[in-house]
């Protein structure tokens, strides 16, 4: 079952210090970019994912979650529904300890894949606007 409740959510984000943005655009008008810096700026370790992007001096683009050489807490996804049970499956294989799925992203067939690989899921929710609306002080 997603996690709902804020005080479910207060404590993923308490306990989050890494985060994947899987879908990250280096498009400064696009979602996944503001909602990537603003959680650097909150303090979170980002990554971003991207297998189309290049990496340059700015910064380090991943082509999955697997690449990564750090283990992630946090997934957050900006695709497309039909696009995320991949994105399960590779933060499965990362040994990622959960997937936030973006708003207006919800897939029930990944969220159920993800929890029977006792991932924590979040469907339909922006990380930074449930970030700054629970204030969670941070704990890793």
């Amino acid at each position: 079952m997603p996690l709902t409740s804020d005080q479910d959510l207060r404590i993923l984000l308490q306990n989050t210090a890494t985060i994947a943005v899987v879908g990250y655009s280096d498009n400064p008008m696009k979602a996944s970019h503001s909602v990537a810096l603003s959680l650097k700026r909150a303090g979170y370790d980002v990554y971003f994912v991207n297998p189309t992007l290049e990496s340059n001096d700015q910064r380090v683009v991943y082509p999955s979650v697997a690449a990564i050489p750090v283990p992630i807490d946090v997934v957050d996804i900006f695709r497309r529904p039909e696009n995320v049970p991949p994105v399960v499956e590779d933060a499965i294989q990362a040994g990622a300890k959960a997937i936030w799925m973006q708003l207006g992203i919800v897939n029930e067939e990944a969220a159920q894949r993800a929890e029977t690989a006792n991932l924590t899921v979040v469907m339909n929710r922006c990380l930074i606007v449930e970030h700054r609306r629970l204030q969670p002080v941070r704990t890793p």
